[in-house]
């Protein structure tokens, strides 16, 4: 039955953070608009949490690391991701530990990566031409 459960998410150290972000890994800051603004890793996409699963398709392929203020909703993130079948990790201590290491944080509402085709397009072309 174990075996049926996705793998719980990894909660990663600053050290671990840096790397995947100097790697070019994506970084997911789960926060509201407001507090993204506020201040966020630099190069983070804003996904708030309450909406991590009706933007899967528009998310960047591959491995994520999930961010919060502090590593609680990060983690809840990271959680939900791994059960729709993304890999994810969490960054523990968030935000707070990474502007406290002297790391790069911007402000204002800095765009995520332009998407090739959003998601609502894709199901917008299905339904055009019904009851022709």
């Amino acid at each position: 039955m174990a075996d049926l459960l996705p793998p719980e998410p990894e909660d990663v150290d600053l050290e671990v953070a840096r790397a995947l972000w100097a790697a070019g890994d994506p970084v997911l800051d789960v926060r509201t608009p407001e507090e993204y603004a506020a201040g966020h890793i630099s190069g983070a996409i804003n996904v708030p949490l309450d909406t991590l699963a009706f933007r899967l398709d528009s998310l960047p392929p591959g491995q994520v690391l999930t961010v919060c203020s502090l590593g609680n909703r990060s983690r809840r993130g990271a959680e939900r991701l791994a059960h729709l079948g993304r890999p994810a990790l969490s960054l523990r201590g968030g935000t707070k530990a990474w502007a406290a290491a002297g790391l790069p944080i911007r402000t204002g509402a800095e765009p995520g990566p332009r998407r090739a085709r959003p998601w609502w397009r894709r199901w917008r072309r299905s339904f055009i031409g019904w009851g022709r």
